[in-house]
């Protein structure tokens, strides 16, 4: 892992989160029922993370290898800015989600788990890997995930992010006023 004099800082710049899927918001389990349609578990507390980055400002992108209709809905009920699925390789995206969004390089936070993910973790103002990624990824991650993927790590780059931009007042009016 690459260390970083000051992690606050890195954190405290973020303006885009950018999520891998498989692996980071799952377990990196595929799950087909009878009929063949995919399943996907997804952690409910970094779905409310999530949602609630979006309302202080921060967007969220999940950029798949995959393209599948459980990750679209998922992302629907959390109001990520964006799905972008079946794209490889991943870091080729940069370049238009920078413009899109209108960030700098240094204010993207990509969190990853594999191989696909670890020239974006590398090329980003802060690539997380998430503690069960692939050794590769943590080598090349500024900061690596106490929690497992699937198991709160997303959820934990968002408290982290929160807390180094001061955002807790914002969050918990939000909280208490829901719907303004």
């Amino acid at each position: 892992m690459k260390k970083s004099k000051n992690i606050k800082e890195l954190f405290r710049r973020v303006k885009l989160l950018i999520l891998d899927v498989d692996g980071v918001l799952t377990r990196g389990e595929i799950i087909y029922d009878s009929q063949g349609r995919e399943l996907k578990i997804f952690n409910v507390k970094d779905g409310l993370g999530i949602f609630l980055l979006g309302r202080v400002g921060i967007k969220t992108i999940f950029l798949s290898a995959r393209n599948s209709e459980v990750l679209k809905r998922r992302a629907a009920d959390m109001k990520v800015a964006e799905v972008i699925g079946g794209f490889l390789p991943k870091e080729n995206a940069l370049g238009g989600i920078k413009k899109k969004y209108k960030v700098t390089t240094e204010q993207i936070c990509f969190v990853g788990d594999d191989l696909i993910d670890w020239r974006l973790i590398e090329r980003v103002g802060l690539g997380i890997a998430v503690a069960d990624a692939s050794l590769v990824v943590r080598k090349a991650a500024r900061y690596v995930t106490k929690k497992k993927g699937g198991e709160g790590a997303v959820r934990e780059v968002v408290d982290l992010i929160i807390k180094a931009q001061n955002l807790e007042k914002k969050i918990y009016s939000i909280l208490k006023n829901p719907h303004h």
